[in-house]
């Protein structure tokens, strides 16, 4: 089963810190030496070796020159830049906005090819009505400059289903039966939205399956997680959307998704889930 990806993300970032860490040691400086060189405090050093603080290029490059190992500088840098997009914090985000937010799902959708999602929380956005993510959306609204920005936000997100009807693209959801019956909205948005589901199922490009709360777990439901393609998973966190592109790790989530396709029911079965989830709402 995948690791944590806020934990994956800082063993990413000590990696780092190890690394240069070695160096040091390597060149037989010690960390005030280093500092000395570099023309900085040596908290600073002290801070990057702990991976509390991840260093910039200019860093890596000052680093590296003082330990005598500029052959290193191409490697680290990419390795930082690695760690620095892993873990993205969500007020960074949505600081650009929320529709710029939404735009950054519809590019990554519009490129992949087989696009895997997996939810134990809420309906995929791609999946969702306007109503639903309108709902979903409006727990950002104070952030939002303006109600014209939520309703642009909501309509990129409608946007994003696009490749489910265009285009050479393969849509594989996989959802928790609790997606179906949390209460996320009112009546008749969950009702419209149960009823999206159902059409939804019958695109040729799209493969539902839902895991029953009666499914004899082999795997608890995990955070929501969508693969691109084979080559990149992005996490969503309570504080960050976490992008994960290591291939060991990659391949972890994909063990998982498999696993948790095993435990899902597909076609009637499915329709029938998604029928009680209707009924229940009275």
């Amino acid at each position: 089963m995948a690791s944590s990806p806020s934990s994956a993300a800082q063993a990413a970032r000590q990696a780092l810190a190890d690394r240069l860490r070695d160096l040091r040691r390597d060149a037989g400086l010690t960390g005030r030496e280093l500092s000395a060189r570099c023309g900085w405090h040596p908290a600073k050093t002290s801070r990057i070796q702990k991976a509390e603080s991840t260093p910039s290029d200019d860093d890596i490059r000052a680093w590296c020159t003082a330990c005598g190992t500029e052959d290193h500088i191409p490697v680290l840098i990419a390795a930082s830049r690695s760690v620095a997009s892993m873990y993205v914090e969500w007020k960074r985000l949505q600081r650009a906005g929320l529709q710029q937010l939404q735009e950054t799902y519809t590019r990554s959708y519009r490129a992949s090819r087989l696009l895997r999602l997996y939810s134990s929380d809420v309906v995929p956005g791609m999946l969702q009505t306007p109503g639903y993510a309108a709902t979903i959306l409006s727990r950002f609204a104070d952030t939002a400059g303006s109600p014209d920005e939520l309703e642009r936000a909501v309509a990129q997100r409608m946007r994003s289903a696009r490749p489910m009807r265009e285009g050479n693209h393969r849509i594989v959801c996989l959802v928790e039966e609790s997606v179906l019956r949390y209460r996320i909205a009112e009546r008749s948005v969950m009702v419209e939205q149960l009823a999206r589901l159902l059409a939804a199922k019958a695109l040729p490009r799209v493969s539902l399956g839902i895991i029953p709360f009666t499914a004899q777990r082999t795997i608890w439901p995990v955070e929501t997680f969508h693969v691109i393609d084979d080559r990149m998973i992005e996490v969503e966190l309570v504080t960050a959307r976490v992008q994960v592109t290591n291939p060991p790790e990659v391949g972890e989530y994909l063990e998982t998704f498999t696993e948790l396709q095993g435990l899902a029911v597909y076609g009637r079965e499915a329709d029938a889930l998604i029928a009680s989830a209707i009924d229940a709402l009275g």
